[in-house]
C-alpha cells in the first residue's frame, strides 16, 4: 500500500465518519432527499441509506445540475455527508460545497483519489480526514494541496475580481476562478448566452443564494433564459399549492427575473428561437438541455452546476475547460446498438438510459442507429434519459449527430447494447401494476410536434374519468398549440396543459394526490419519478400512454419490437 498515490484536496476541511461507498455515481437532485439526507433513487444500489455524517465515496456524480443546490441545503441544515471523496473529475457537488464555504462559511472537504487508492479505501468502515491526510482501514494517505492552475485573466476579468463592478460581480468572479482552478483551466472564455437551472426550488438554499445575489445588485450581462420552475407562476394559488411552498418557489423565480433573466420557465431551451448555433460557446445548466445543445446542435457548453450558471451569466465568462475544447468532445467509448426492427418512440429514451449506464463517466459514440432515422423529438428523449445515468455532457450518434464522424479516439473501449439489455431495462422501469391513474407527458417540456402527436393519437377520445392526463410545456409551445388548434383538441379530450413546471419539479396538489401509479413516455421521469413522487411508475410509448388515458389500464408487457 506504500506505493499508493497521494490524495488530492479539492476543498479542504476536517471530517470523520463511517464510509458510505458506491461504485455507481449518484444524482443528488432526484436521488437524495433534502429533508432527510437519505437516498431516494430507487434504482441506486444505496437506496434508503442516510448520507448524513458519512464519508461519501463514489466515482463522480451524475444527473441533474441541481445537485449542487441540494448539497448546499444539506450542508446548511446539518444533513450533509461529512465529506465527499471522488475518483474522477466532478463539478456539480464540488460547486455546492464551494458555495457553502465561500458564501456561508461552512466548509465540507472534497478529495480526489486515484482509482486504486479509491478502491482500497472504500472497503474500510470509517475514515478520518485532516488538513494533511486521510486515514481509513489502517492506511494513511497524505493529502496534497489543491492543484492550482495559473489563470491568465484579462484586464476586465481582473477588474471584476477586484470589485470594480460591484460586490455581486466580484463574488461571481471569485467562484468562477475557484472552479477554473479545480478544473485545470488556464483562462476564461466568453459566452454568448446562459440558461439558469438554479431557479428550481430544490431547497431553501437556492432562494438564499439567489436573493443574496439579487440584493447585491447582480445583473446578467448576456441573454439568459430560465429553466422550468417549481410552481405555475401565475396560477399556483388557485391550484391549491400551499403558500409555505408556493411563496418561496415564486420568490426564487422572481429573484432571477430581477437579475435580468428571461422568464422562459422551460427545461427545453433548445426549442426557443434563441437556441444556439453550431460552435457557439454558451453557458447552460439543466442536464438534458446541455446534452442536447452539445450533441444535436453542436453548440459548446459543459454541464454547469446550479449557482455557477448565474455567476457566468453575470460576468459573461466561463472556465475554458471541458467540452468547450475540441479535444474534450471526442468519444472514449464506442457502443454498438443491436437495433430491433420497427422500433417506436419508446426505443430512444430506453437507449439513452442504457447508453448512460454503459458510459457513466465518458462521452460515447453510438453505432447502429442511423437507419432508424431518429427525429428531433427522438433525440430529445434520448439525450434526457442519457443524462440521468451518465455524467457526460454529450454523446455522438454515428450518421446522425453533427460531430460523430471521426469522433472516437484511438483505443476507445467497445461495448454493445443487446436486445436482452433493452428488455432488462424495460422491466426495471416498469415496476407498477396495470391500473394507472396518471399519464405524465413532457419531461423534458413537450415540443409542439409532441403535442400534435398526442392529439392525433387520442383522435378525439376523452380520457377515462379516473385518469388525469397532464402535459408540461413551455409558453412558446403552448402558444403554438393554441394557434393551430392542438390545444383545443387536447383540452376537449380532457388533457391538462401546465406551463412553468416540469415533472421533475412538480408537487402536490398539481400532481394529482390520488395517484397510485403513473405512466410516462419519458426515460428521464421513469428513472426519477419513483423517488420524487413516491408512486409506482410505468414506462411506455405514446400509444401505451394513450391506452392508459382512455381505459385506465395498460398491460405490463414488452414492446412489440422486443417481444
Amino acid at each position: 500500500m506504500s506505493d499508493m498515490p497521494h490524495a488530492y484536496s479539492i476543498l479542504g476541511g476536517h471530517a470523520e465518519g463511517p464510509i458510505i461507498a458506491s461504485a455507481e455515481p449518484l444524482s443528488f437532485w432526484g436521488g437524495v432527499s433534502p429533508e432527510t439526507g437519505c437516498i431516494i433513487d430507487v434504482h441506486h444500489p444505496l437506496h434508503g441509506v442516510c448520507l448524513t455524517g458519512g464519508i461519501l465515496m463514489m466515482p463522480s456524480s451524475r444527473g441533474s445540475c441541481t445537485g449542487s443546490g441540494v448539497l448546499l441545503d444539506l450542508i446548511l441544515t446539518g444533513r450533509a455527508p461529512a465529506a465527499l471523496v471522488f475518483s474522477e473529475a466532478e463539478d456539480v457537488l464540488t460547486l455546492g460545497a464551494l458555495i457553502a464555504a465561500e458564501m456561508f462559511g461552512k466548509p465540507l472537504p472534497v478529495l480526489r483519489l486515484a482509482p486504486e487508492s479509491f478502491a482500497a479505501l472504500s472497503r474500510a468502515k470509517t475514515a478520518r480526514i485532516t488538513a494533511t491526510s486521510i486515514e481509513a482501514g489502517g492506511v494513511t494517505l497524505p493529502i496534497m494541496p489543491p492543484r492550482l492552475a495559473t489563470l491568465d485573466l484579462n484586464s476586465t476579468d481582473r477588474a471584476m475580481l477586484d470589485g470594480e463592478q460591484g460586490e455581486a460581480i466580484q463574488q461571481a468572479m471569485r467562484i468562477i476562478c475557484a472552479m477554473a482552478a479545480q478544473q485545470g483551466a488556464n483562462r476564461l472564455v466568453d459566452v454568448t448566452q446562459g440558461h439558469i437551472d438554479g431557479c428550481i426550488y430544490a431547497s431553501p438554499a437556492n432562494l438564499v443564494f439567489a436573493e443574496r445575489m439579487a440584493d447585491m445588485g447582480a445583473k446578467v450581462c448576456v441573454p439568459t433564459t430560465m429553466n422550468a420552475i417549481s410552481v405555475d407562476h401565475a396560477n399556483w394559488r388557485t391550484q391549491g399549492v400551499p403558500s409555505a411552498f408556493g411563496d418561496p418557489a415564486a420568490k426564487l423565480a422572481d429573484a432571477y427575473v430581477r437579475m435580468g433573466c428571461r422568464p422562459t420557465f422551460t427545461c427545453s431551451p433548445y426549442l426557443l428561437a434563441s437556441a444556439p448555433q453550431a460552435g457557439e460557446a454558451i453557458a447552460w445548466a439543466e442536464s438534458n438541455a446541455v446534452i442536447f445543445a452539445n450533441t444535436v446542435l453542436g453548440a459548446r457548453t459543459p454541464k454547469h452546476p446550479d449557482f455557477l450558471d448565474l455567476c457566468i451569466a453575470l460576468t459573461g465568462r466561463a472556465p475554458l475547460s471541458g467540452v468547450y475544447l475540441t479535444e474534450n468532445r471526442r468519444a472514449q467509448s464506442i457502443i454498438n446498438v443491436d437495433l430491433p426492427d420497427n422500433v417506436d418512440d419508446a426505443f430512444w429514451p430506453l437507449i439513452g438510459y442504457l447508453a448512460g449506464h454503459a458510459a457513466p463517466d465518458r462521452i460515447p459514440l453510438l453505432r447502429g442507429l442511423a437507419s432508424a432515422s431518429p427525429t428531433a423529438d427522438d433525440l430529445k428523449a434520448l439525450c434526457a434519459a442519457f443524462g440521468t445515468t451518465s455524467a457526460a455532457p454529450m454523446l455522438h450518434i454515428e450518421g446522425v449527430t453533427p460531430e460523430a464522424e471521426g469522433a472516437a479516439i484511438e483505443g476507445a473501449e467497445r461495448k454493445t447494447i443487446t436486445r436482452a439489455d433493452m428488455a432488462g431495462a424495460w422491466k426495471r422501469l416498469n415496476a407498477g401494476p396495470e391500473q394507472v391513474e396518471l399519464v405524465a407527458i413532457g419531461s423534458p417540456h413537450a415540443s409542439l410536434t409532441e403535442c400534435r402527436a398526442l392529439a392525433a393519437a387520442l383522435a378525439g377520445r376523452h380520457r377515462h374519468a379516473d385518469v388525469a392526463v397532464i402535459v408540461t410545456a413551455g409558453h412558446q409551445v403552448i402558444a403554438g398549440a393554441r394557434a393551430d388548434g392542438t390545444l383545443e383538441a387536447l383540452e376537449k379530450s380532457g388533457v391538462r396543459i401546465v406551463p412553468d413546471l416540469c415533472w421533475c419539479s412538480i408537487s402536490e396538489p398539481v400532481f394529482p394526490t390520488g395517484t397510485r401509479t403513473l405512466i410516462t413516455n419519458s426515460g428521464k421521469y421513469a428513472h426519477y419519478g419513483p423517488g420524487l413522487s413516491n408512486r409506482a411508475v410505468r414506462f411506455g410509448n405514446l400509444a401505451d400512454c394513450v391506452e392508459a388515458a382512455v381505459s385506465g389500464r395498460v398491460p405490463v408487457r414488452l414492446p412489440g419490437w422486443l417481444a
